[in-house]
């Protein structure tokens, strides 16, 4: 049986990894910036994820949410301790797509419609209505497109207003810094408004937190700069450090009801496990600090590159916007220089998603590789 293809593959195979680092079946070692889609945060392999992992699939891997689960409540408890979340309650999946099905199909349940605002550029998932939400017609089927959504251009509140007024949005859904869409993200003043709307119009307000939650911007979540107070926080990637897991946070305006969502997989024992040895992490070793510092440093070398057009994003959630295609750049420094960065939907940007364990010194191989590349392009 061969494999469905639909991933360009990179020629090469990692099999192990420590840190910041994967190493393939050769020993090259290769510095990873992108973090498998930013879902690295704590360091591949870290000892205490490891640990924490062994021990408790020895114990138990696995029920069903039909019996009590104790880490799922020692789970929401650290998450309240460490974000701008208390009160909420937790809801557990398994991915972000699913985080954000369940997000939306949460607010039409909470006040009975049915149209979903989102933005350009925007990314919120590849599944029914989260890809009908994603800014992307190629990857939104004839099934998906079925859903009723209309997509607004960031920081233009007349547009959501008008939407608004005609009492059909259930959920408004938005990432405060765009990821795939190309790290955009709009002022303070937009998204406060963009709230007020929301409060209204008796729309949800969903906080899409899947790539930049758990410390990736330096706060725990990306929307803690403009002073929000999302219905709905979906969450995912950074959460498990590798381990599928998702959720979402719900204000406790929201009630909830038997039934009215459900998981197979979702907030299992070693998805708990792994959860809380993340944000155990965080704390211990200052992880988000060490993101706004890593942060600063990567800006003040950037800001020396030739032919670089732009700086986007926050904390370790970056982008380097030139004027030109970096696809072949971007391959010439994983195959020449060994470093793993991302791509987006702007051809001209270079994602950078790195562990937040990051130090200076692998900022500096980054931007002597990044030169090197760049003058045999010139």
């Amino acid at each position: 049986m061969s494999l469905f293809d639909v991933y360009p593959l990179f020629d090469i195979k990692p099999v192990h990894a420590k840190d910041v680092y994967v190493y393939d079946e050769n020993e090259t070692a290769y510095l990873d910036l992108y973090g498998g889609h930013a879902v690295i945060s704590i360091g591949h392999s870290h000892p205490k994820y490891v640990a924490a992992i062994s021990n408790q699939v020895a114990k138990l891997g696995f029920y069903s949410n039909a019996i009590q689960n104790p880490l799922q409540s020692e789970l929401a408890d650290q998450l309240s301790k460490l974000s701008a979340s208390k009160n909420y309650q937790l809801f557990l999946c398994s991915s972000g797509a699913e985080a954000n099905e369940n997000a939306l199909k949460l607010a039409s349940f909470h006040n009975q419609k049915h149209r979903i605002l989102a933005f350009h550029n925007s990314f919120h998932g590849r599944t029914s209505a989260a890809v009908a939400a994603t800014h992307d017609p190629k990857i939104v089927a004839p099934l998906n497109a079925q859903q009723a959504v209309d997509f607004v251009e960031l920081g233009n509140l007349e547009a959501v207003e008008i939407i608004l007024k005609k009492n059909e949005t259930c959920a408004v859904i938005i990432e405060c810094i765009q990821g795939v869409g190309g790290l955009d993200q709009s002022s303070s003043a937009f998204y406060k408004g963009l709230e007020m709307l929301c409060k209204a119009h008796n729309t949800i307000f969903i906080a899409d937190e899947v790539q930049s939650g758990f410390g990736r911007t330096g706060d725990f979540f990306a929307f803690e700069k403009h002073d929000l107070k999302p219905d709905i926080i979906s969450i995912a990637k950074g959460m498990g450090n590798g381990f599928p897991v998702g959720g979402i946070l719900i204000h406790p305006n929201i009630k909830a009801s038997y039934g009215l969502l459900g998981t197979t997989f979702g907030g299992n024992h070693l998805a708990c496990a792994a959860a809380l040895t993340v944000l155990e992490v965080l704390k211990e070793e200052n992880l988000m600090q060490n993101a706004i510092e890593m942060s600063s440093y990567f800006i003040e070398k950037a800001q020396k590159v030739s032919k670089l057009k732009a700086i986007k994003g926050r904390g370790l959630m970056l982008g380097l916007e030139f004027d030109f295609p970096v696809a072949i750049l971007r391959k010439n420094l994983l195959y020449n220089q060994h470093i793993f960065t991302g791509s987006a939907k702007n051809p001209n940007l270079i994602r950078i998603l790195p562990p937040l364990t990051i130090q200076k010194k692998h900022i500096d191989i980054f931007f002597e590789g990044l030169t090197i590349e760049l003058n045999k392009l010139q």
